[in-house]
């Protein structure tokens, strides 16, 4: 047996920033695009600090040609002089020293944002250089790193007569699996940010594209709202604002109603989007309905039919609800699975009673308002009641929540979720082609005839009344609907396979199919697609048959580059097929093509939370009520179509 040598010199001490180079991962998230593209916020949010204490007016961006970054603000500029305990510059204890910075002493920021806290010092770590400018005190200043490490002392390079700081710097691709920055995923978070901080200028420049947008909103969250919910089909125009910002934890809300059937719910502490809500969001929905209940109550709003009888939940009043809730608080707890659910539980009563207020005071000025908005809540209410019924015939039909499933649904043997995958597959003839060429153990396939219901357009009544929707849920076994009283609501444990991977033809029929399943998973069962569940397959367009040898392509592109592979090596005659359909594949081509988990092309379908108010905004234009939407969307982005035959 080995002896064990175990002992105080086998502890490893990593200094300074050592740990951060050394598990990465733990400070930024990860080292792919995402932890590439936090580096950025990192370095934003404390410029955003600086706009939050009243010292920022302007924020600029800027991708630069030689593969840096730089974050440029006009705020107080980060301190110069030497660190009383460090004895350095405080601007290189800033850049080397985690955990160091003005943000914890509550005297110089009251607030601040940033989700891991871990400042710029990180974003040095992780960077193969770095430029820190300071304007300050009437002097521009410059101090230079590599990896994390001063290169330069702090230089007072010359006079100046403005104030702020510039980050400039290039990430270390050793470390990161991704190169280069997106400006795309940037703006999204630019954006965000300016809404959330109304009449900061924050603009973003690309020097290698040559592109410039600037982003203010002096609306606020208002103006928020408005984007979010384009205007469109509007129970009322004017924007619900609700504001405190002289109290302990100050609360800013907007929000407005449509006749939709979605809502669009966003929730933000000290600038962080709290994609898994918390505190502060159960606080807006017990206000919300207490208000919106009283006020209905009070003035003999609520106007049953006869032998009707029904009250007004939370989830009635929030049928067509866009909203934003930002909050200020000084010390947040964060919890849930990404960090982003607020925790603090003196939170929920405070945002409880602002907004209670808040949104009485607007119904008492605006009755004509409110009355909409309770029949609006009362049409809900019976679709809910219509819903629940409709839920209770799925079960009974198609055994939800029992063994029972759909009859055209060819399970697999194994019963690991892990290991199991569901194809959904558009008609019949492909279907019965899949079922004869899959792995029995793992894949499961449910055929789906004609295109599903939309989901943007109808109510939850009307899904459960859809065949298809009705095969789709009960296959995946994890339930429907937000009701807490009922068992079969939706419940992402229970999901049956944690591969679902939609299989359509390559047409303009097929790519319609896989946009109304697209828009059911991400209205209905959001999370499979944040969870990473849902797949899109990617069947060949081409087969190229030369003799015996036979090759596919999924690209025009790809296409002739086998050709001229092909052509080189034998001169024989190739004969191309065009597939217009799965169906035209047999059962070992469709394998070998598409199933095989050795060779086939899978797409993951996932939305990064900060992308979640674009992705909702695209979905309403194109499966909304506006055609117009849909006809600007479509002429801007023809050009850009690959593998569509008409």
């Amino acid at each position: 047996m080995t002896k064990n040598n175990y002992g105080a010199d086998k502890i490893s001490v990593l200094k300074g920033l050592e740990a951060v180079r050394k598990r990465p991962a733990m400070y930024i998230g990860d080292v792919g695009k995402r932890g590439y593209h936090h580096l950025v916020s990192e370095v934003v949010d404390n410029s955003i600090d600086e706009a939050l204490a009243g010292y920022c007016s302007s924020i600029i961006v800027t991708i630069k040609n030689n593969g840096f970054i730089s974050i440029e603000d006009n705020g107080r500029g980060i301190p110069v002089e030497i660190h009383k305990t460090e004895g350095k510059p405080a601007l290189e204890v800033v850049m080397t020293v985690l955990h160091a910075g003005g943000k914890f002493d509550k005297n110089t920021y009251k607030v601040s944002g940033g989700l891991h806290g871990v400042g710029v010092s990180v974003v040095n770590a992780l960077s193969e250089s770095l430029i820190a400018e300071v304007h300050r005190d009437g002097n521009y200043y410059r101090q230079k790193y590599t990896i994390g490490q001063p290169t330069t002392g702090v230089e007072k390079v010359g006079k100046s007569n403005k104030t702020g700081t510039i980050i400039s710097f290039k990430p270390d691709h050793s470390v990161f699996t991704h190169k280069g920055f997106e400006e795309e995923i940037i703006k999204g978070r630019l954006k965000e940010l300016a809404y959330l901080n109304k009449n900061l200028s924050i603009t973003m420049v690309n020097e290698p594209e040559e592109t410039k947008t600037e982003y203010c909103f002096p609306g606020g969250l208002s103006d928020f709202v408005k984007y979010l919910d384009g205007g469109e089909d509007l129970i009322h125009n004017e924007v619900i604002s609700v504001s405190r910002e002289d109290i302990e934890v100050p609360v800013d809300l907007a929000l407005r109603y449509s006749t939709n059937y979605n809502s669009n719910i966003f929730s933000f502490v000290n600038n962080i989007n709290t994609i898994e809500g918390g505190t502060h969001l159960s606080g807006f929905r017990s206000a919300l309905t207490r208000a919106l209940n009283s006020y209905a109550n009070k003035n003999d709003l609520i106007k049953t039919k006869k032998n009707e009888k029904f009250s007004l939940s939370g989830d009635d009043f929030r049928e067509g609800l866009t909203v934003v809730l930002s909050i200020k608080v000084q010390e947040p707890q964060f919890e849930g699975q990404t960090k982003t659910k607020l925790g603090n539980g003196e939170v929920k009563g405070m945002v409880d009673n602002i907004v209670y207020d808040g949104i009485q005071a607007f119904l008492e000025q605006n009755p004509k308002v409110g009355k909409k908005i309770i029949e609006k809540a009362a049409e809900a209410a019976r679709a809910r009641i219509a819903a629940k019924k409709a839920r209770e015939l799925v079960r009974k039909k198609s055994g939800l929540g029992s063994t029972t499933l759909p009859g055209k649904l060819a399970d697999c043997s194994n019963k690991d979720p892990l290991q199991c995958e569901l194809f959904l597959v558009e008609g019949d003839s492909a279907g019965g082609t899949a079922k004869q060429g899959r792995d029995r153990r793992t894949q499961a396939i449910l055929p789906l005839r004609g295109k599903v219901i939309n989901s943007e357009k109808a109510r939850e009544d009307k899904l459960l009344a859809n065949n298809e929707i009705q095969s789709i849920i009960t296959a995946l076994g994890c339930g429907f609907g937000e009701d807490e009283d009922d068992p079969s609501s939706f419940n992402p444990e229970k999901l049956r396979y944690h591969k679902i991977v939609i299989m359509t033809d390559a047409d303009v029929d097929g790519s319609h199919i896989r946009t109304l399943l697209l828009t059911f998973f991400w209205r209905k069962m959001k999370s499979l697609v944040q969870g990473g569940f849902l797949y899109m397959a990617m069947p060949p367009l081409y087969k190229m048959k030369q003799g015996k040898k036979e090759r596919y392509a999924y690209t025009d592109e790809e296409r002739d580059q086998v050709l001229q592979r092909m052509e080189s090596e034998n001169k024989a005659k190739i004969d191309i097929q065009r597939y217009k359909g799965l169906g035209e594949m047999n059962a070992e081509q469709l394998w070998d093509t598409t199933m095989n988990a050795e060779t086939r092309t899978l797409m993951q379908v996932t939305v990064d939370h900060i992308m979640e108010e674009e992705t909702n905004i695209r979905f309403r234009e194109l499966m909304g009520t506006e055609v117009e939407h849909r006809r600007s969307f479509i002429t801007e982005r023809a050009k850009f179509a690959t593998n569509i035959d008409i």
